[in-house]
């Protein structure tokens, strides 16, 4: 698979833009004065570099974090921190936004977010950089060999359709929703294409409803079995966009990364990876407020044993699992690699 030639784990030159929501966002909502996604402070990063709060959505790394290091690179750097000449827009940038969704509208109420349009239009202005840096023909070539890292589409439900008040909700039954969701990540991935990507990873969604935030909404704390029929429906309907864009688009190398089963497998049965608790998170949110971790609530303090970090985002530790597991989906069980051509 081409992505796997692409990205053999020794390639300290492979350069990687990153666009999604709070599971790999690097700092970005810290520079939107207004946006209330925000995780730069305490207990946030608590387990990162120095224990300082980055603006990453866990106690540690994140997945992005994660597989950089297992490629060998360095973690890219959120887009809103760069200057326009800073020459790290050459070695690859992190666009994604905690709030983002596929649709423009999804995360509303955090008043400031980048949506995935915003994400690509950022790096429509990435590229212009690059060519004023390089020039046309190497800028081009840069964002035709880079390996382009999607995960977008859990706050079009977390945050938007599941939100009772909102209208997409009322407005769309999911049949109507999920066809929404696809054709506007259709148009959405054909335009990174036109602006050059041409191997791009999309990580579907896990199982949304076991995550802290939708257990609490159930009388037991159980998964809400309705949610993961629909988050299963969308990544199947993902996975065949991928394969028709894959036929169309010349030269394209579209992968999609299932991790559902290993995630559910993960929260289910979190003891044979060595985790203790998966129904709850460490940091002792109120899912009516929020579900973030704040600077007064409590923290766990065996916090490796925990899948949850708080109502959202998995722990460092679950990371590491999940990490592994995309990397695996991607790499070991690819198929082997078509002859690419020489030009």
């Amino acid at each position: 698979m081409a992505i796997a030639t692409a990205m053999t784990p020794s390639s300290a030159s492979l350069v990687t833009f990153i666009f999604g929501d709070s599971l790999t966002e690097v700092g970005n909502n810290n520079y939107l004065q207004l946006s209330l996604a925000k995780s730069n402070y305490p207990h946030y990063g608590i387990d990162f570099t120095d224990g300082k709060a980055t603006g990453r959505f866990t106690n540690g790394r994140t997945i992005g974090d994660i597989i950089s290091a297992k490629l060998g690179i360095p973690s890219p750097p959120p887009y809103l921190s760069l200057l326009p000449t800073d020459d790290a827009v050459l070695k690859g940038v992190n666009y994604a936004s905690g709030g983002a969704g596929i649709l423009n509208e999804t995360g509303l109420y955090f008043i400031e977010r980048l949506s995935f349009d915003d994400q690509i239009k950022n790096f429509e202005t990435t590229k212009q950089r690059m060519k004023a840096k390089i020039g046309d023909e190497a800028a081009n070539k840069t964002c035709n060999e880079a390996v382009y890292f999607i995960g977008i589409g859990s706050n079009d439900y977390v945050n938007n359709f599941l939100q009772p008040f909102l209208a997409d909700g009322q407005q769309y039954t999911h049949d109507e929703f999920v066809e929404l969701l696809i054709s506007t990540l259709a148009q959405r991935l054909v335009r990174l294409y036109q602006l050059g990507a041409r191997k791009m990873v999309f990580h579907g969604l896990g199982p949304l409803g076991c995550i802290p935030s939708q257990r609490a909404k159930s009388s037991r704390g159980q998964c809400l079995a309705q949610v993961n029929l629909w988050v299963q429906q969308f990544n199947s309907k993902v996975k065949k966009l991928i394969t028709t864009l894959n036929a169309h688009l010349p030269s394209s190398h579209f992968t999609f990364a299932d991790t559902y089963d290993q995630v559910f497998d993960l929260i289910q049965n979190p003891t044979a990876y060595g985790f203790k608790v998966s129904n709850t998170s460490c940091c002792n949110v109120d899912t009516k407020l929020g579900g973030l971790c704040l600077p007064n609530s409590k923290v766990c303090s065996n916090r490796s044993e925990y899948v949850f970090w708080d109502a959202f985002h998995p722990s460092d530790a679950a990371n590491v699992v999940l990490a592994q597991h995309f990397f695996n989906t991607i790499f070991l069980e690819s198929p082997s690699p078509a002859p690419m051509p020489s030009h």
